[in-house]
């Protein structure tokens, strides 16, 4: 009877926690992290929206959202990252953008035995899911479950606006020299889709690739979007559609269907993806409204 009593005043025994990151790996953690290091500003968005914003340690350069992320220590950049500081902060989780931080760096993490997430949504849903995620590693889950509803809601509310809408055949411009693009398997891609858009170059094989201004002729599409000045402004000029003036025979040059998106609402992986994908869906509205009358 003692013995029982004993074991019912026991604290129970702290289960470990444990997830599957965007690379298929799992992650598990004793304890919920309470030292993080983000290595992408879409990252620090999601870890702020799972409910650990407070817990960075430190971050890269352009982590600027929400605006109490600009006073986390800077660590390095997606070029090259400070491994002796980030080791110095003694972080018990590293989340890393799987494909936008040098692979020879996170190695050099990994080896350091420190618990690695990797985030790289590549649809919708998935935004949703790394939010929930990191919520558990951070033993935040109610504030990370909150966050994840709120998200998936105003993503269903677009699709059922605008998904089934006559579709829009659209060139995404990600850089005009050289010209480059994004295929099918990028997040840009299914917010298209979200939309009733349909991306020229879905089955193109890179992530990234570079097609020639003949092939986006030929393919006509009906409207043309491109990132604006968002938080990398300072390290290129503003893309633009000057390039495309001279080819009036284009349906998106003809109707004046070129659209700006700032780009920290369309290419950064987070929350506020769901406000990008309003404008997106928005300036394809527009497109569709100014196809001629029949």
């Amino acid at each position: 009877m003692l013995a029982l009593s004993l074991y019912q005043a026991a604290p129970a025994a702290r289960a470990a926690l444990s997830v599957v990151d965007d690379a298929g790996q799992t992650v598990t953690l004793a304890a919920p992290a309470r030292r993080v290091v983000s290595l992408a500003p879409h990252v620090t968005e999601l870890l702020y929206a799972a409910g650990g914003g407070e817990r960075i340690v430190g971050t890269v350069s352009y982590s600027d959202y929400p605006p109490t992320a600009r006073d986390i220590p800077r660590v390095g950049d997606n070029k090259a990252l400070d491994l002796e500081r980030i080791a110095a902060l003694k972080p018990d989780l590293i989340v890393v953008w799987r494909h936008g931080n040098a692979q020879q760096q996170i190695d050099r993490l990994r080896a350091l035995g420190l618990p690695l997430f990797f985030s790289e949504p590549r649809r919708l849903d998935t935004i949703a899911e790394d939010i929930e995620k990191l919520g558990t590693l951070l033993g935040t889950a109610p504030v990370a479950a909150r966050a994840a509803t709120d998200f998936r809601g105003r993503i269903e509310s677009l699709r059922k606006t605008y998904a089934a809408r006559p579709p829009v055949t659209v060139f995404y411009q990600v850089w005009q020299r050289p010209l480059m693009t994004l295929n099918g398997r990028h997040l840009v891609s299914d917010m298209l889709a979200l939309c009733g858009g349909r991306n020229l170059f879905a089955d193109a094989t890179p992530l990234v690739p570079t097609v020639t201004e003949e092939a986006v002729v030929a393919g006509n599409p009906e409207a043309m979007v491109t990132a604006g000045m968002g938080a990398t402004r300072a390290d290129r000029p503003l893309a633009d559609f000057s390039m495309w003036e001279r080819w009036k025979q284009v349906t998106a040059v003809a109707r004046g269907n070129l659209f700006v998106i700032d780009g920290d609402l369309i290419n950064r992986a987070g929350p506020r993806v769901a406000q990008g994908a309003e404008i997106l869906c928005k300036d394809l509205e527009q497109a569709r409204a100014r196809r001629p009358a029949r």
